[in-house]
């Protein structure tokens, strides 16, 4: 699991107990496929969910399987969500973090080629 700049920068905003629950429950997805703890949105975006006193948080993340050697999670940016959908807007700036990423990837890889 990374965790890119903004997921980051959320994460530390947080209180000490709320960033515990919500790595606890990234842990705990890893080794059990939970739809309360990871689950698909849409496309290639999916989100860690956690409640904890009472609060929706979500961690936005998507795969990069292009390594056939391992397999990576990389979250986007997190929100704590207060109504029962989750917002359109989260889900497309994850996708646009996750283009960002594998062109940025693909620039590295490719270098300068045209």
């Amino acid at each position: 699991m990374i965790f890119l700049t903004e997921a980051r920068e959320f994460l530390l905003q947080l209180d000490e107990k709320s960033r515990d629950k919500i790595i606890f429950n990234i842990d705990k997805a890893k080794i059990k496929n939970d739809n309360e703890l990871f689950k698909k949105l849409k496309g290639e975006i999916w989100e860690f969910r956690t409640l904890f006193n009472k609060t929706h948080f979500r961690i936005f993340s998507f795969w990069d399987k292009e390594d056939k050697q391992e397999t990576l999670v990389l979250a986007t940016h997190g929100i704590i969500k207060k109504t029962g959908k989750t917002p359109e807007k989260e889900i497309e700036k994850a996708g646009q973090i996750r283009m960002k990423y594998f062109e940025l990837k693909n620039f590295r890889k490719n270098g300068n080629k045209k």
